[in-house]
């Protein structure tokens, strides 16, 4: 009877640690999802940041892991290799995922050491090819823009934060930057797309969250914007204007409006005074 006690108390054990395990493993493939995918590839090539594949090769586990704790701070402290990688991204600062742990970074660094195993990686990053889109990409991915064709997962439509050169006066919002020349800034299609798949900025990352775009949805707007980079030009300064103009004539009339009926009320009160002196 104590046998099988023990027996049942040692598998229960068991299963907590391997359901805990698979948690943790879990929460890895989502975190690089969310969190790193957007300028990582593991075996997919060089993005903004070097493609992970095998990167324990290059650098120790222990400096990995407080790299990815805080990169900042190891950049500043001139550790050379930090340094080096920052350089090689243009100067771009990979930046610290909220909440990460130690037992998190060593995760994710279990995660990327088994994704280097595999022939494809399932975090190898979107290929677009060098083949010209069509005009019905082209047009697919500006009715994605403008909100007009829903995302499947539920993401808001571009056109809520941002807007690009070419589309009517007033469109688009002014949270985001204009998106004109975002093919460019990025750099290419690889890039871009891999930046729509889970865009990592403190912004979009909470609202992509769990809705991320598909690929069909993602290689039409690809073509949209880089149509944009090649046929439109950045007039977000203009729209800008003229929405400051609009908003300044329609104060105007406001304030005339409200002059002409005050004038109007004291006219009559005033001849009412007199006509009762009399």
């Amino acid at each position: 009877m104590k046998t099988a006690c023990r027996f049942g108390v040692v598998l229960g054990l068991a299963v907590l640690i391997l359901g805990a395990r698979v948690t943790v493993a879990q929460e890895a493939v989502e975190t690089f999802r969310q969190s790193c995918i957007s300028c990582h590839t593991i075996g997919g090539g060089r993005l903004v940041g070097p493609d992970l594949k095998n990167v324990e090769e290059r650098q120790d586990r222990e400096w990995l892991a407080s790299f990815i704790l805080d990169p900042l701070g190891v950049i500043n402290s001139g550790d050379p290799y930090a340094v080096k990688l920052r350089e090689e991204a243009g100067g771009a600062l990979m930046t610290t995922i909220p909440g990460m742990s130690r037992s998190q970074a060593e995760a994710l660094l279990d995660l990327i050491a088994a994704e280097s195993l595999l022939e494809t990686s399932e975090f190898a990053g979107l290929d677009l090819g060098d083949e010209p889109f069509t005009a019905l990409d082209i047009e697919r991915g500006e009715e994605i823009f403008m909100g007009r064709r829903k995302l499947a997962n539920g993401g808001p439509a571009c056109l809520s934060c941002h807007t690009v050169g070419g589309l009517p006066e007033l469109s688009g919002g002014t949270l985001g930057p204009d998106l004109s020349r975002v093919f460019e800034r990025l750099q290419g299609r690889k890039n871009l797309a891999s930046w729509l798949l889970a865009p990592a900025t403190e912004t979009m990352r909470p609202v992509f969250a769990g809705r991320a775009m598909t690929q069909d949805e993602i290689v039409p707007l690809v073509a949209f914007f880089e149509d944009a980079a090649q046929q439109r030009s950045e007039d977000g300064g203009t729209s800008r204007l003229l929405f400051l103009l609009l908003g300044l004539g329609g104060a105007a009339f406001g304030f005339l409006l409200a002059d002409g009926i005050w004038r109007g009320r004291f006219r009559g009160v005033r001849q009412e005074l007199v006509g009762n002196r009399r």
